[in-house]
């Protein structure tokens, strides 16, 4: 049994607390909880009749914690999983595991370090038509990757930012592409692989924040496709939608619904018989009042704990990530195409003479 804290009580603490205290994730329970505004902390303590503490080092002090939800505000999240890491607890961090590249680095050194291991919120890699267009990737279905697109339409207004100080600062949380379509950007780059270059463009559009709440991006990938980004929260007056488009030579998916959770299309060239049961069976997550992505996600971290298994979204992988979005940030900043990569231009290493 791998027993969890969460490091955070806000909005988002919800979904994990739910799982982890409702005793929904096979092989794992909650423990204690700890944030520094008692009003919280004592409330999902309550809920679930767990220890609530407030001051991070008691709680990391407890022996019968093994690992920590760090549900903090981004900009928080290296300083807090290099302290549970120090404290030698695992770590799982929500998405962004940071708003620095550097950060990111001390965080997957503090884990290595420690001996202990560093896991990424990405739980839509999870989601059951996700699942099966991956394995149609990786069957080769598609043929040559030619362009990927991900939409994030939603709402959030002023009120959604005005709940916490932090949310919408360059600081704590960036804007759209760091927080809400930080998933999406995630699903792109693992489909079609490397990204070259991006060029994007952002704006301020409906509320009153720091950063950006609807932006725009072209990618270049490795292997020649192109990809599109759009992110926005300024749809108004409710939420839209979370997609992911895959064209290749061969076929096209769409992954659509709330946040890329329900099959639209499924069509190839060569069409199989399983197709018609993917389409029939596997097009939406099961009902899940608690969140499928997130209850399998848990799954595997146990998994990876008990059995020794790499992890699907370790620390690197949350930095390439991470990368990416810090990429399309500067060519916001300085209206210029970006490369991501140093791509050797003089060194005759590896030359034959």
């Amino acid at each position: 049994m791998i027993r969890f804290g969460l490091l955070g009580c806000g909005r988002i603490s919800r979904r994990h607390s739910d799982l982890l205290g409702g005793h929904l994730v096979n092989g794992a329970t909650l423990t204690a909880v700890c944030d520094p505004i008692q009003e919280r902390a004592e409330a999902v303590a309550s809920k679930f009749s767990v220890r609530a503490y407030l001051d991070m080092d008691e709680f990391l002090s407890q022996k019968d914690i093994d690992a920590v939800a760090v549900l903090t505000p981004s900009g928080l999240h290296p300083q807090h999983a290099i302290a549970c890491a120090k404290a030698g607890k695992h770590v799982v961090v929500e998405k962004p595991m940071a708003l620095r590249l550097q950060d990111a680095d001390a965080m997957i050194q503090a884990c290595d370090e420690a001996g202990v291991k560093l896991f990424v919120v990405k739980q839509n890699r999870f989601n059951v038509p996700i699942v099966k267009a991956r394995e149609a990737l990786e069957a080769g279905r598609f043929g040559r990757l030619v362009l990927g697109t991900v939409r994030v339409r939603w709402c959030r207004d002023q009120a959604y930012y005005d709940q916490d100080a932090w949310r919408g600062t360059w600081a704590y949380d960036g804007g759209v592409l760091t927080n809400q379509a930080s998933h999406h950007i995630d699903m792109l780059e693992w489909f079609f692989g490397d990204v070259v270059s991006v060029h994007a463009r952002s704006a301020t559009s409906l509320v009153k924040i720091e950063t950006e709440d609807t932006a725009i991006a072209t990618l270049k990938f490795r292997n020649g496709a192109l990809g599109i980004i759009e992110a926005t929260t300024a749809v108004r007056p409710a939420d839209l939608e979370g997609s992911l488009s895959i064209l290749g030579e061969k076929g096209t998916v769409e992954v659509g619904g709330f946040a890329m959770n329900k099959i639209r299309h499924w069509r190839f060239v060569d069409e199989l018989p399983s197709d018609k049961e993917v389409v029939e069976n596997f097009s939406v997550n099961p009902p899940n009042v608690y969140g499928f992505g997130h209850q399998a996600y848990y799954e595997h971290v146990v998994e990876c704990l008990v059995d020794r298994r790499a992890a699907l979204v370790d620390g690197l992988q949350g930095r390439k990530s991470l990368e990416l979005i810090s990429a399309l940030y500067e060519s916001i900043e300085t209206g210029q195409e970006v490369a991501l990569r140093f791509m050797p231009r003089y060194s005759r290493l590896g030359l034959v003479s």
